[in-house]
């Protein structure tokens, strides 16, 4: 642990309210943390409030006197146009020189290393650090956070990120974080896909739910889509599906990650072929009604068209 007070990180606003950030705040604010938030979701805002987040009317209302400006957004087009300001003044005008930026949204690399660019253009310090562990991690503070910053700049953001995650991990200059994260969620995409089908062909071969699970958890097809978000009900009690696929991590941000990846893959010159037909599987489903559900119901569509 990082051995400083919440009070030397001085003010922080959190922008963006949502599932994730909500929590998170909440966390922040648990551990001593100065921190006033803002969405452009009046029910997240509502929601923010009845949880203790203290909340203001504006995003430049929130940055204005802040110390570092958390941010946890839908996309990378969104977070760059709130630090450039469109039809007013952005963040990055409002908030006091020299501010620290810390995004920990998951969008494109690029946008990522824009966005850390006219940061610090502006005079400001930049880092992003996006998560993984879902809702789940962002309430019991043990998400795993994915560092993109200048080894500078850790000391300044370390005692938030420790109070929110349980892993930190440093993966290099700006930019970096995304990279990993990009890189992680395309690989749980490909895995839970893989451990559905295993799932469905068990079924279709005569195996319980129980007696497959026992074998893949101990053997070499073990993986987090199976030991800890078990597409099937029954063998891990806490996974969405015991509760009919109630994210968890959703379908549409599966999709949009794979996306992700898709960007990166192409710009990258990777000859990859399961992560573009991972992407494709997982925008099918979450343009057919699979949007709002866990993306471990990926399950549900390989058996009703495997039973057609």
């Amino acid at each position: 642990m990082t051995e400083t007070s919440p009070s030397d990180s001085g003010r922080i606003a959190f922008l963006g309210l949502g599932h994730m950030g909500e929590p998170m705040a909440v966390n922040l604010i648990k551990a001593g943390f100065d921190v006033v938030g803002f969405d452009v979701v009046p029910a997240a805002v509502e929601a923010a409030r009845g949880a203790g987040v203290p909340c203001v009317d504006t995003a430049v209302e929130a940055v204005t006197g802040a110390d570092i400006v958390l941010t946890m957004f839908p996309s990378g087009e969104i977070l760059l146009d709130a630090y450039r300001g469109v039809g007013g003044p952005g963040l990055l005008e409002s908030a006091p020189a020299n501010t620290m930026f810390l995004d920990c949204s998951t969008i494109d690399v690029a946008q990522a290393r824009e966005a850390a660019e006219i940061a610090l253009a502006a005079g400001h310090r930049s880092a992003d650090a996006p998560v993984s562990g879902g809702v789940v991690g962002a309430e019991a503070g043990t998400l795993t956070f994915m560092i993109g910053a200048e080894e500078a700049e850790l000391p300044h953001i370390m005692p938030l990120l420790e109070v929110m995650g349980r892993k930190l991990v440093h993966c290099g200059g700006h930019g970096a974080g995304q990279a990993a994260k990009v890189c992680n969620n395309m690989l749980l995409g490909i895995s839970m896909i893989g451990a559905a089908e295993a799932f469905v062909l068990g079924e279709k071969l005569g195996l319980s739910h129980q007696a497959l699970f026992d074998v893949i958890s101990t053997a070499s097809g073990q993986c987090w889509s199976v030991t800890t978000n078990c597409p099937v009900p029954g063998p891990v009690p806490t996974s969405p599906a015991n509760r009919d696929y109630t994210p968890g991590f959703a379908g549409a941000l599966m999709a949009k990650d794979l996306g992700l990846a898709l960007n990166a893959l192409e710009h990258a010159g990777v000859a990859a072929q399961l992560g573009p037909l991972a992407a494709q599987i997982y925008r099918k489903f979450a343009d057919e009604g699979g949007a709002g559900r866990d993306f471990s119901g990926i399950i549900t569509d390989i058996r009703e068209r495997s039973e057609g």
